[in-house]
């Protein structure tokens, strides 16, 4: 937010009535601006805010010069050699070899999370989630903060009625369509949207980033493929690696014994790193293997292109035939963050009030979680949880400014 800094003085109105002889009359209220003041804090970040209508498509992360430009640096280039092998991993078909180890901390840090979860969410914390729409609150009793859109929410007055949540609430893991060979055959047609496997799509980009998983097998090349013409030729035979290591990452019962020790408050920080490292290598996986989203729809799918089924529900989605408008994705595509309201005191009685929803702050419903549960509360959402600002009463409303 800009504020304009207005001064007035009678030296100014003199200086700028002399400048200006094209004006006959001078007017006794005139003011001068002089500079601008940036009133915008780094330190108050805000939840990043939805779509305001259900037509308007989500924002490109990539400037569309960007894109158009390296479109036609593309076709400038195939223009000049036709028949080219690929050098650079992953188009080729190979695998990026200092990205395989961060794939499998990738799919270990989820399996963390997720078992982390299941004790938090089934002992300590409960989660409730609106019967009508997709509201999360996190805690014993729900707020009072009338955001409901669900049916018939005008005759609620927009009153969320509150239900038992699960783990699927806190954090959401798309999921898109399996890839045996992501260069050969990058696309699923509609015909086959039922026989295809269906995976999270977090667990896809583990997989194509360098994952052995027995249940989703996927073909690994030795040998750079080939580009004619802008099509993917494979011109060498025996590429395919016959014998492969399938990971397994299962907790062990010793494990577990020691996490049953462990407080509460070493659970939810393990919860939470796990969280942070899950985010940060699936954000560097991703500046190599491409992941595409709709921009209409939360659909994704893992890979240089999207797929064809034709089940879109977005908005336009007659023009383009049930077409998916795809785009490039960005991390909170590929996991989703569930933005909660932040509860000061987790034990209090009282619920969050209505009247005083500007004063409270905001966290992803994991961060919230572990933070009641006795996390530390991250530097990254200390901003956007409104840490440092003292609620009034419900009787002090109308006192403050």
């Amino acid at each position: 937010m800009q504020r304009t800094l207005i001064l007035k003085c009678p030296l100014f109105e003199t200086l700028f009535f002399r400048s200006n002889r094209s004006s006959s009359s001078v007017t006794s209220s005139r003011t001068l601006t002089t500079h601008i003041i940036n009133d915008d804090n780094p330190l108050y970040a805000d939840v990043p805010k939805p779509c305001k209508t259900k037509s308007e498509r989500k924002p490109y992360p990539t400037p569309m010069k960007i894109l158009i430009r390296r479109a036609k640096e593309q076709r400038e280039s195939r223009k000049a050699e036709p028949c080219k092998m690929l050098e650079h991993a992953p188009e080729n078909g190979l695998l990026v070899p200092e990205l395989i180890e961060v794939a499998h901390q990738v799919y270990r840090a989820r399996d963390l999370l997720l078992d982390g979860l299941s004790k938090l969410v089934n002992v300590a914390i409960p989660v409730k989630r609106c019967r009508f729409c997709f509201e999360v609150h996190i805690g014993h009793v729900g707020h009072e903060i009338r955001t409901c859109t669900g049916p018939k929410s005008g005759f609620r007055s927009a009153t969320h009625v509150w239900r038992r949540g699960g783990i699927a609430d806190v954090v959401h893991f798309p999921h898109c369509y399996h890839l045996d060979d992501r260069v050969g055959k990058p696309r699923v047609v509609h015909k086959e949207r039922f026989t295809v496997q269906k995976l999270p799509a977090i667990v896809e980009l583990c997989v194509q980033a360098g994952v052995d998983l027995e249940d989703y097998p996927t073909r690994r090349r030795t040998r750079p493929v080939y580009c004619v013409e802008g099509r993917i030729v494979d011109l060498e035979s025996g590429t395919e690696v016959e014998s492969q290591s399938f990971a397994h990452y299962s907790l062990s019962q010793s494990g577990d014994t020691d996490e049953q020790l462990m407080c509460l408050s070493e659970v939810s920080a393990k919860t939470m790193n796990s969280w942070f490292e899950m985010r940060s290598g699936a954000m560097r996986i991703m500046e190599k293997y491409s992941v595409q989203t709709c921009g209409y729809c939360p659909e994704v799918q893992v890979g240089p292109k999207g797929h064809k089924a034709k089940a879109c529900r977005g908005a336009k989605h007659q023009s383009r035939a049930g077409m998916h408008a795809w785009q490039e994705a960005t991390i909170d595509d590929l996991i989703r963050p569930n933005y909660v309201w932040h509860v000061k005191d987790p034990n209090g009685s009282s619920p969050l009030d209505n009247s005083l929803k500007r004063y409270y702050g905001k966290a992803p419903a994991i961060v919230e979680l572990c933070v009641q549960a006795g996390a530390p509360v991250p530097d990254e959402y200390r901003s956007m949880m409104r840490l440092d600002v003292v609620s009034p009463c419900r009787d002090e409303v109308d006192l403050v400014a």
